[in-house]
């Protein structure tokens, strides 16, 4: 949809100040392909486009936004077009738009909110980031248990503040504590005097606003949960999640472990090169430190690689080897902790197991590197020293790749932030170690 000419016919209506045909243009896209449009084009583009867009902003694109583009849209509004932005927002929306911004700003948008809404957004803004009470919308849809499918039914047409879109009754006791739930598929399909009480689901599963969004995730994909109630420490009922909050934090979840695998942070397509550079540094750094670490472990052995410039070829091979196999095994294993397969009762057979995966292939690029080594040099010793040091070196990636994310873990360190540091300078450390020392004693 966002093809080139579509953005110049965009870009040519902001440029002419052409309100209507701005609207006309932007009216059929979702606001996500919208959220898309604004982060592909410039600053200046971006401010001139809000601009003559005005009023008719809808809400929803803010929260489609990255982090860094939604800040410079919000500060490019004027108050009364973002009061008519956020209005109709749910609660959960409004929270994600101003969780992350300055003190300033995040005072315009609840400013820009209705005194009840507002009172929601703050007491939401209270939990911990990253926690089910900021996931939650405030905006549920309750019911005692002696009302019919017809009273339900009833209050649901003369309310006009129900959710966009939602998916259970959650039926409640006088001290508003969940006690079950009513899919609306099934209240649709029961006589108007059935009571609700004989077609709730007591068999549901709450959620206390302080956990955290990775167990709400967790919980929504082993269940197979549409929704589900949150409530606070004694129990009663102060919001709910649904599927599309709970899936966003899922994906959020994993594009966090698999930018931090690579030592990579929270970065974004509209970050200026400075910033993104001082996030890498850190990482780079402690590569640095690391691969001096390497290098220390090779300049015990220089006297070896001096007498046999071969060992200098292959050195490489046996290292980048090892670093591979680690990163698959330690892959698999921050993986399995993420979807909590992983526990005390199958930790140890799945370590013997990614050390017996190491064990196998290394006999095989052993037997294969070795034969083309000791060919290619006419040294049969060379090319059992690197088969030998091969073998040794995978077993050690497997053996670390599944044990460093779960030590770690038990630390109650990220595994997928500080793994890969310490999996590729084991492997690199013994590889290098291995191969040389073997060299010395066989060679020399």
């Amino acid at each position: 949809m966002l093809t080139p000419e579509f953005v110049e016919a965009v870009l040519g209506a902001v440029e002419a100040g052409d309100h209507d045909g701005l609207v006309a243009a932007l009216e059929p896209l979702h606001e996500a392909d919208i959220a898309d449009l604004l982060e592909q084009i410039s600053k200046p583009e971006r401010e001139a486009l809000v601009r003559v867009w005005g009023k008719a902003l809808d809400g929803a694109v803010l929260s489609e936004l990255e982090e860094g583009v939604r800040d410079e849209v919000v500060a490019a509004l004027s108050d009364d077009v973002l009061a008519a932005a956020v209005q109709d927002l749910e609660t959960d929306d409004v929270v994600y738009l101003a969780e992350d911004m300055e003190a300033p700003e995040q005072e315009r948008i609840l400013r820009a909110l209705d005194e009840a809404d507002r009172a929601a957004v703050e007491q939401s803004l209270k939990y911990g980031e990253d926690s089910a009470g900021r996931l939650m919308q405030r905006e549920v849809v309750v019911a005692p248990e002696h009302w019919t499918v017809g009273d339900a039914i009833d209050f649901m047409r003369a309310e006009e503040w129900l959710p966009e879109s939602f998916y259970d009754i959650i039926i409640v006791d006088p001290h508003m504590h969940p006690v079950g739930m009513v899919a609306l598929g099934r209240l649709m399909g029961a006589g108007r005097k059935v009571r609700l009480k004989e077609l709730m689901d007591e068999d549901f599963r709450t959620i206390r606003a302080d956990q955290p969004q990775e167990d709400v995730a967790y919980l929504f994909n082993k269940y197979h949960l549409t929704s589900a109630p949150v409530v606070d420490a004694d129990g009663r009922l102060v919001g709910v999640i649904t599927i599309d909050d709970a899936m966003e934090a899922l994906d959020e979840e994993a594009e966090e472990d698999i930018l931090r695998l690579a030592g990579v942070g929270d970065e974004e397509l509209s970050d200026g090169v400075f910033a993104i550079a001082r996030a890498r540094f850190v990482w780079l750094a402690i590569n640095l430190g690391t691969a001096i670490v390497s290098a220390t472990v090779i300049s015990q052995f220089t006297d070896t690689i001096r007498a046999f410039v071969a060992l200098a070829v292959l050195m490489p091979i046996v290292a980048s080897m090892g670093g591979n196999a680690g990163t698959q095994a330690l892959t698999v294993t921050v993986r399995a902790i993420a979807t909590r397969s992983l526990g005390s009762s199958n930790v140890g057979r799945f370590v013997r197991r990614e050390v017996l995966v190491g064990f196998c292939n290394g006999i095989a690029f052993a037997c294969l590197i070795g034969l083309i080594a000791g060919l290619f040099f006419q040294d049969v010793r060379l090319g059992a020293v690197i088969a030998v040091a091969m073998v040794g070196n995978m077993v050690v990636a497997g053996f670390a790749g599944a044990l460093v994310p779960i030590g770690l873990e038990k630390l109650g360190v990220d595994p997928a932030l500080a793994s890969a540091t310490f999996v590729t300078t084991t492997t690199d450390v013994f590889g290098f170690f291995a191969f040389l020392g073997l060299a010395t004693l066989l060679l020399a």
